[in-house]
Parts: structure tokens; C-alpha cells; sequence
């Protein structure tokens, strides 16, 4: 045969991907009032159990802020018919991961386990969250290891930027303006007895979720979760929690607050203004796509010239961190002590610069990033459930998610910039971690509004 007369077959056109959509979600309220979700997701035979109770930290007392942290680690160490050390062989008996949390928004617990294990796994969650005993030792010991954590928080820069932070953006009396796991007085102060009385007082399924993913050929997902958690009932006299509103900042916020360290040799920097919650008007879309072309990859406009122009950093990061209502705008990182100065400037004129606009070429490459990372984002059930959980304390199901991927596509140069120039008005907190005595004279000659007023802080 003449090679030259082999047809090849006609090549298929490279077209753009579809948007991802997030996998369909059975949903069914308990006769409780928990609502389960759940996720078939063939292949994924490792389940992922995340269960969100909407607890916000103001239900604690103002004394004894940590307690639900305290309480939350303190779930899985002993049950009513079960030790601590008995329920930890229960749980490495069938390979079952448990851990539980607290955040601004309310308690987490999640579970990890065999498909083959998932009823076991649920009756031991079931322990967990509706008799856990509290031992005194163990309680004990884990307001020690908090302890040591806030001492540990106070020693590392950018975790004693965040906590300057929020104490310097919010209102003095909002909660949200004091560290979530509580402070070093509030902390010790917390007994038994104070972690025993908040979960009489809160633990409750009423607008709880439980998320369930991963394969569910031959489960019955809803019969497995009622049957471990259909008996768990509201405490009496449990009530149900305000509806969440955003919390107040301070109105000397815009300025700038230098945390001594004397004699280091880095700085880290933290620069933050309000930021929207997911319910934002005109759609969440441009928010991921901002902090990505911001400071989400090492060509993004601040690594472009403090890390891969000047290498002053090894990477400075900008993210949307919404909260259930409201939000903050971040931009932090480490730079080197010797040009804290001039980053701090270089920072501060390219966040007030991209009030400006974006051109089209980063504009599509935030929003190709975005979409187009999606689909191994959450391509696990483990990804699936957090995602589920997450938005499930602000009200929001999955849904939201496939919707915001889609708006992507009508994400502009022109809707990226009014979305950031809604938020991003020059009105900006800095903190700054770093040697006070060798940058505080320059910071103070910047040529930006925060920079005319100036503190400084012990370290």
C-alpha cells in the first residue's frame, strides 16, 4: 500500500471544558431536625462522614472563651460506657479517623472510615456527640496543650499577626475581634465542669448537618444515619441560635500596628479591609478569581515584584476569606528585615493600584484557574463533604458552588474590578511583626493613609 493514500481520521476539535458541577445530593430532615446529606460518589470506597453544628463562639461565656474549643477535642475521649483509652482502641480497632473542631461559625466533627466499617464508624460518632463524659484528666490536659499552643501562637510571626489583626479590624466587644480557642486567661479558667455545662446547654440537632460521601452501592445512607443519630434530641430549654449578622469593626482600624521583635530578621506583613460573605450581591465568582490574580501564584501582581522581581519574599498570598455574613480582604507573608520598608510600600501601592482595573489576559487566567482546577479540587469524597459542610453553617448546599463555577464565564475585567473596588477602598489595617525600632521611623514616612498612624505593640 502507498503510504501517501493512508487518510488519518479527522482530528476532533480542542474545545474549553464545561464547568464542573458537583455531584447531586439526596437531602432529608429527621424527625430531630438534623439534616442529612449525602453524596454517592462511585469508586470513593473510604467514607467521609462531616457533621456542622451552627454554634456561634458568642454563646460562650465571656470568662471562659475557649470552652467550646475545649469541648469540641474533648468529644472522642471517653463516652459514657467507654474510657478514653477504650474508645481510642474502638476507633484504631476498624481504621476510624475522628476529630472534631470549633470555628467562628460552630462545632465540626468529622469522620473517616471503610465503607465496609461506616455503621460502626456511626455508632461510635454517635457516642461522641450525644454521651461523651469529659473525663476531669482529660480535660485537664487539653486545656494544658491549648496553653501551650497560645504561647507557641505568640512565639511564630504570622500567627502573632493574626491575632494582632483581628484585635486591631474589629470592634473590642465583638468576639470575633479575640482568638477563636480562647485566650491564656480564659483558657485556664475553663473546668470540667464548664465544658460539661456548655454541651448540656448547646449540643443540639436542631439545623445540625450530617454530611455523607463516598460509594454507596448497596448503603442505605439515610437508614445509617438515622439509625445512629435519630435519637439525639435538643437539650431542654435549647434555644436556637440569632440569626448571624457581621461584626463591627473598629473605627480607628485603618492604621498601622508594628508588633516589636527586636533584632529580627524578618518582617511578616498582614494587610487586611472588609471582604464580602458568599452571598455577596452581584455574585461570589470574582472573589477567588481577585485573590488568585492578586496573590495566588508566583506571577500574580505582588509576587510578580516582591518575589520573582525584587526577592525580598519567598511569597506573599491574597484570599477572600468569607465569614457567614461579612468577610475579610488578607494579603500577608514574610519578607526580609532589611527591606520591610519598601516591601510595605510596594504592598501597599500595588493592592491601592488594582483599584485601577485588571486587563483582560489575568483576568482569564484567575478565572481558567479557577474553573478549570475544580474538577481535582473535588474530585474525592473527602473534598466533597468539607465543601458540603462548610456551606451548610451558612445556609448554602452545593448548589451554590455549581452556580458560582458557572458564573465564572461572565467574569470580566470589568466585573472583576467593580467587585474589588467595592471592598478594596484604601482603608487598610496593617500589621507588621517585625523589629520595630529599625522600620517604625520609615513606615511612618510612607506616603499611604494608614501609615499616619502608627503604634506599636510588645511582641
Amino acid at each position: 500500500m502507498n503510504p501517501s493514500a493512508v487518510v488519518e481520521p479527522p482530528r476532533p476539535d480542542v474545545v474549553p471544558p464545561e464547568p464542573y458541577t458537583f455531584p447531586e445530593a439526596r437531602r432529608r430532615t429527621l424527625p430531630n431536625g438534623l439534616d442529612v446529606v449525602v453524596y454517592d460518589v462511585p469508586g470513593q470506597y473510604v467514607h467521609s462522614v462531616r457533621v456542622s453544628i451552627p454554634l456561634p463562639l458568642s454563646r460562650e461565656l465571656r470568662d471562659k472563651e475557649g470552652v467550646a474549643t475545649i469541648m469540641a477535642r474533648t468529644l472522642d475521649e471517653g463516652t459514657a460506657n467507654h474510657s478514653s483509652s477504650e474508645f481510642a482502641l474502638l476507633l484504631e480497632r476498624k481504621g476510624v479517623a475522628l476529630g472534631a473542631g470549633a470555628s467562628e461559625a460552630g462545632i465540626s466533627v468529622d469522620v473517616d472510615v471503610a465503607k465496609r466499617h461506616l455503621e460502626y464508624a456511626m455508632d461510635l460518632l454517635r457516642q461522641a456527640l450525644t454521651e461523651p463524659s469529659f473525663p476531669a484528666a482529660e480535660v485537664t490536659r487539653h486545656v494544658k496543650q491549648r496553653l501551650a499552643e497560645i504561647e507557641q501562637e505568640r512565639s511564630v510571626a504570622a500567627q502573632r499577626g493574626a491575632i494582632e489583626l483581628i484585635a486591631t479590624f474589629f470592634e473590642g466587644s465583638e468576639r470575633a475581634s479575640r482568638p477563636t480557642a480562647g485566650s491564656r486567661e480564659t483558657v485556664a479558667a475553663i473546668s470540667r465542669e464548664d465544658v460539661v455545662a456548655f454541651h448540656s446547654r448547646e449540643g443540639s440537632p436542631v439545623g445540625a448537618t450530617v454530611v455523607l460521601a463516598g460509594d454507596l452501592d448497596g448503603v442505605d445512607a439515610f437508614a445509617v444515619v438515622e439509625a445512629a443519630l435519630g435519637g439525639w434530641t435538643a437539650p431542654d430549654g435549647w434555644e436556637a441560635p440569632p440569626q448571624p449578622v457581621a461584626a463591627r469593626t473598629a473605627a480607628n482600624r485603618a492604621r498601622v500596628v508594628v508588633v516589636d521583635r527586636p533584632g529580627s530578621v524578618q518582617t511578616e506583613l498582614v494587610v487586611a479591609t472588609n471582604g464580602p460573605d458568599r452571598r455577596v450581591e452581584g455574585g461570589w465568582s470574582p472573589y477567588p478569581v481577585l485573590g488568585f490574580v492578586l496573590g495566588g501564584s508566583p506571577n500574580a501582581r505582588v509576587d510578580a515584584v516582591l518575589r520573582e522581581e525584587k526577592g525580598y519574599t519567598y511569597g506573599i498570598r491574597s484570599i477572600f476569606r468569607p465569614r457567614r455574613r461579612g468577610g475579610l480582604f488578607l494579603t500577608s507573608g514574610s519578607v526580609r528585615g532589611d527591606v520591610t520598608v519598601e516591601s510595605l510600600d510596594i504592598l501597599l501601592t500595588i493592592l491601592d493600584g488594582a483599584r485601577q482595573g485588571f486587563t483582560d489576559v489575568e483576568t482569564k487566567q484567575g478565572v481558567d484557574y479557577i474553573a478549570m482546577t475544580a474538577a481535582s479540587r473535588y474530585a474525592t469524597a473527602d473534598a466533597i463533604a468539607d465543601e458540603a459542610a462548610t456551606l451548610a453553617f451558612e445556609g448554602l448546599t452545593t448548589q451554590f458552588t455549581t452556580e458560582t463555577l458557572r458564573d465564572l464565564a461572565d467574569v470580566d475585567a470589568e466585573r472583576l474590578g467593580d467587585a474589588y473596588g467595592r471592598f478594596a477602598d484604601g482603608e487598610w489595617t496593617v500589621v507588621v511583626v517585625g523589629d520595630a525600632g529599625a522600620h517604625v521611623d520609615g513606615i511612618r514616612a510612607l506616603p499611604h493613609a494608614a501609615a499616619r498612624d502608627v503604634t506599636v505593640v510588645s511582641g
